[in-house]
């Protein structure tokens, strides 16, 4: 989603909140970016320890743009200038590097490779996804989608493809501690359940890129019947945020053969994960009960393990 100058020009999130996440957010925005401002995030990606170490001129030179741009691109991120973000990216290199999770990133892997660095990349390449996402995340949105769930008589999960498998695990979560939910993958099943839902209600779209056009048509056909709608994206200005009351974010970290809507995977579980048991705090007593009889039902089906069987 390409936007002009002047969308970019509104004030990002203040610099405290983006601090801890300054090359996830960076990430985040890349699709509002365009031109002068697209080369100056292409080049801090490309190489953060050396952009976080070049003055404000070298930066300029490296991604063939201007000082006057290097700062708008800092102050688009929340920034007051471009001190703060080389603090940012500094900080955020030095602990990457003390703790391993810089190893292999952004290499391709070679068909030749070892399993052993095969895992290792693919390691390094989710702790950083893990990471960036808790930097990203807003807990108070969480706890807001949390105490909607919680009240709600109905929970509709919209997704498509990979984001519908995703989906599909938050429903069973919820179901196992007694909140009703459902998971559609199907448009024409998907917009008759969300026709049906209003005030007091939950629509939870999940997409990666936040452009899929038919989650966007069922979290919009919820909302319009009063639902509380509520998007997990990685970019906060796509269009499945935008029209969302509350946006959960999370952060990729592509690697070869896992581009970023895969590598989102294991990202948007945790975050639905942290959704689920916070949920599950706020009705304790009615999903510890539920959690325990779901338990016995299903006890049967498990393997004997006294050997016998």
């Amino acid at each position: 989603m390409a936007v002009d100058g002047s969308a970019l020009d509104r004030p990002g999130p203040p610099a405290r909140t983006v601090a801890d996440g300054v090359l996830a957010h960076v990430r985040s925005r890349l699709p509002e970016f365009t031109g002068a401002l697209q080369r100056v995030a292409d080049e801090v990606l490309a190489d953060p320890d050396r952009a976080a170490r070049a003055t404000i001129v070298e930066l300029a030179e490296r991604s063939g743009t201007s000082p006057a741009t290097i700062t708008r691109f800092c102050r688009a991120l929340g920034f007051e200038g471009y001190a703060e973000l080389r603090l940012g990216i500094a900080a955020e290199t030095g602990r990457a590097r003390s703790a391993g999770w810089t190893v292999d990133i952004g290499r391709e892997i070679q068909p030749g490779d070892p399993l052993d660095r095969v895992l290792g990349q693919i390691m390094a390449a989710d702790t950083r996804a893990m990471h960036d996402t808790a930097a990203l995340l807003d807990l108070a949105a969480v706890g807001r989608a949390a105490d909607a769930i919680a009240r709600a008589p109905r929970v509709n999960i919209f997704g498509a493809s990979g984001s519908a498998l995703v989906g599909e695990e938050m429903r069973s979560s919820l179901h196992r501690i007694g909140v009703a939910a459902w998971a559609w993958r199907d448009v024409h099943d998907g917009l008759a359940a969300a026709a049906l839902l209003g005030p007091g209600d939950v629509a939870l779209g999940v997409s990666h890129s936040g452009q899929t056009r038919e989650t966007i048509e069922l979290l919009a056909e919820a909302g319009s019947h009063g639902a509380t709608t509520v998007a997990l994206t990685s970019f906060p200005r796509a269009a499945l945020a935008e029209l969302a009351d509350i946006v959960l974010l999370t952060a990729t970290q592509a690697t070869t053969f896992r581009p970023d809507a895969l590598s989102a995977r294991h990202p948007q579980l945790v975050v639905l994960d942290l959704l689920y048991i916070a949920v599950a705090q706020r009705t304790h007593s009615r999903a510890h009960a539920a959690f325990q009889r779901t338990a016995r039902a299903v006890d049967g089906h498990k393997a004997a393990r006294d050997g016998s069987a």
